[in-house]
């Protein structure tokens, strides 16, 4: 078994190096069955784990109705500088249908995983160009195992380095990257977009997807509708500007929303992780704000009730809050909310921590002359 590692910060929001759980919080109370379950005996005499339908019923038809006026908009407009303007408002309405996918993937919409696979594939694959089948499998390793090095997809060096022990051994592009990830971090969210499409499509080649035929099919429609509508209703160089406008800005807003969540927390490695309650609360930060903070993040500023609760509607996600929070406090595990520029600072913090190495190679081998 690999042993945690740590860096000197103390606040766990400061450290991107792997660490293990405070010892004082591994050694919670644990009488009565276990601190999770007692906490969700609290959660369900609550009511919070009901079905909200109505709540869905109108967001998801909000939703409709904001993608669809978009597109009506972009085709009445024609050719003209105002699409670009479209774009970006399409741009965030694409982020909130990846955000009702979101819901519909953790079973808070449909009881039934049929109905919760269908709508999931026609707002992810049809609607936005989102493997639905792909981010599902990806998205669940991650809520199972999160800022796990060897079981989180979300914290694989593929791009950037999470942590200095990363940072020491990787090879290639996120060798280059790393060194000024920081500063790069935004720009490079700006890609996601293109990269949930690329991804989508790579993964077709995957047996493990469930209904690849369907799942492609799906996705090419909507490559294929989204194309054609472009370069019919504009010209081929405003086409192609209004396609990096709403990518761009699709994938820098989507990004955004996830990156408050994990980043900058911290990480685990080897078998000998914390119990459920603590691997999912000190891995985790929420954001402060009220009603247009949870429209605008999907419910995600709650990221440590969604994941203590993933089924738990996202209505209820506020609800739960105060009683999650006085339920870690008895126990002494460190809850973690801050404002959501702080949430940014850190993570870009932890980021460029975890470059140090990187940067000192490349420092070191530098010419004298150029010193």
């Amino acid at each position: 078994m690999r042993s945690a590692e740590h860096e000197p910060a103390h606040d766990p929001a400061h450290t991107s190096d792997t660490v293990a759980a405070p010892e004082e919080a591994a050694r919670g109370p644990h009488t009565g069955g276990s601190d999770f379950a007692r906490l969700s005996k609290q959660i369900v005499a609550a009511g919070l784990m009901r079905r909200r339908t109505g709540y869905y019923t109108l967001r998801i038809t909000l939703v409709a109705a904001l993608y669809t006026v978009g597109w009506v908009a972009f085709v009445l407009l024609g050719e003209s500088w105002w699409s670009l303007a479209v774009a970006g408002y399409l741009a965030l309405v694409f982020g909130q249908v990846a955000l009702v996918a979101h819901d519909v993937a953790h079973r808070q919409v449909f009881r039934r995983r049929r109905a919760s696979e269908r709508v999931g594939r026609i707002a992810g694959n049809l609607g936005i160009g989102m493997g639905y089948g792909w981010w599902q499998d990806k998205h669940t390793r991650h809520h199972a195992n999160p800022n796990h090095e060897e079981l989180d997809p979300d914290v694989i060096p593929d791009l950037l380095v999470w942590n200095q022990a990363q940072a020491r051994s990787v090879r290639g592009l996120p060798r280059l990257i790393g060194r000024a990830q920081a500063f790069l971090f935004f720009p490079l969210l700006a890609l996601e977009g293109f990269n949930l499409h690329v991804s989508g499509v790579r993964a077709l080649r995957n047996r493990s997807v469930k209904r690849r035929g369907m799942e492609g099919s799906l996705l090419f429609a909507h490559f294929g509708l989204y194309l054609t509508a472009l370069f019919l209703v504009l010209p081929p160089g405003l086409a192609v500007l209004f396609l990096a406008v709403h990518q761009c800005t699709f994938g820098l807003y989507l990004g955004s929303i996830f990156a408050p969540n994990h980043k900058g927390m911290p990480m685990l490695t080897g078998k000998g992780r914390p119990d459920f309650l603590r691997r999912q609360v000190l891995t985790s930060r929420n954001v402060r704000g009220g009603w247009f903070t949870d429209i605008a993040l999907g419910g995600l500023n709650h990221q440590i009730e969604h994941h203590l609760f993933p089924s738990m509607p996202s209505p209820q996600l506020r609800k739960a809050r105060p009683i999650v929070r006085k339920h870690c406090a008895e126990l002494g595990v460190t809850y973690l909310e801050t404002g959501l520029v702080t949430s940014y600072r850190q993570a870009l913090r932890s980021l460029h921590r975890a470059g140090a190495p990187l940067r000192a190679s490349h420092s070191s081998r530098r010419p004298c002359a150029d010193r």
